[in-house]
């Protein structure tokens, strides 16, 4: 058994997509599903061994990995020329999603400044860097399709406020960048996910780990999300559906950020309750659970 998108199996015929952060997580789900539908992938990130788990799988459920590329994407000569290292190799590509990124929890009396720039660098610049190398070295040409993976910022990040403010700079990097690029048919989002059900919840610490199953109960749809219901909004964005979409930001969240009850009314029990969709045959749940 293979993928079990909801997307027709050719969606991505002859496309040929970047996906930085590829190895793991949202963005080994999204390069599964965007290679079952057709895409050959391209991924990149730190860790080879990752990358090359990534690649095996894929090849095995018969898609298409171009190339699989390490470098450190915070580093301005490293992502051009590792940009023009895929071009070159594989020439112009249709499609960059950036999943790559990571953050840790402070307070911001607690923060040093090492620990703000990096996760500025890491979610932020990083996927500065990348898109606006692919745009100059392909996009500017060929047009293109960009996707970022961000977090909700609306009401603040406490506990990562680092973190809060590289997501709310990548709102505006999408608004601005859907502007400028446009003219060159270039479409760029941003999708949102809420608390996701992936193993990169088990680096918080296991003293959070309760408050990480519970937190979901605040949401309309009280449970935690799955990496395939990103990867189907991931993909929907990606598509020739969406091409009147840009500079949107996709919330996958549950309704989190509208709560589930109000001052006036309690939350009422579920009479039924809205399933998840489990499209990834090679999904890995977090070891905290996600009850």
């Amino acid at each position: 058994m293979g993928y079990q998108s909801g997307f027709k199996a050719d969606l991505f015929e002859g496309q040929k997509i970047f996906i930085p952060g590829g190895g793991g997580g949202l963005g080994r789900c999204i390069a599964h599903e965007l290679a079952s539908l057709g895409a050959s992938v391209v991924l990149a990130g730190r860790t080879r061994e990752k990358l090359e788990r990534v690649l095996d799988e894929i090849t095995s459920d018969g898609g298409e990995v171009l190339g699989i590329y390490t470098g450190e994407l915070r580093d301005e000569q490293v992502v051009t020329d590792l940009i023009a290292e895929i071009l070159g190799n594989h020439g112009p590509l249709d499609g960059l999603v950036n999943a790559a990124g990571g953050q840790f929890p402070s307070k911001l009396e607690d923060l040093s400044l090492n620990g703000w720039n990096a996760v500025i660098e890491n979610n932020l610049t990083s996927y500065f860097l990348t898109s606006r190398e692919m745009y100059r070295q392909c996009f500017r040409d060929h047009g293109g399709n960009i996707v970022h993976i961000g977090a909700d910022y609306h009401l603040g990040m406490a506990g990562m406020g680092h973190n809060g403010a590289a997501r709310a700079g990548l709102a505006n990097l999408t608004y601005t960048s859907a502007v400028e690029w446009a003219p060159a048919a270039v479409r760029v989002n941003c999708v949102i996910p809420g608390f996701i059900a992936t193993t990169g919840l088990e680096r918080y610490p296991e003293s959070a780990w309760d408050s990480l199953k519970r937190v979901v109960k605040g949401a309309p749809i009280s449970r935690h999300g799955t990496a395939a219901e990103v990867s189907a909004a991931v993909v929907f964005m990606m598509s020739p559906m969406a091409a009147y979409i840009t500079g949107t930001e996709l919330l996958v969240d549950g309704g989190m950020r509208l709560g589930s009850s109000s001052f006036l009314y309690p939350r009422e029990e579920a009479s039924r309750e809205i399933r998840p969709f489990e499209g990834f045959h090679r999904d890995e749940k977090p070891a905290l659970g996600s009850d």
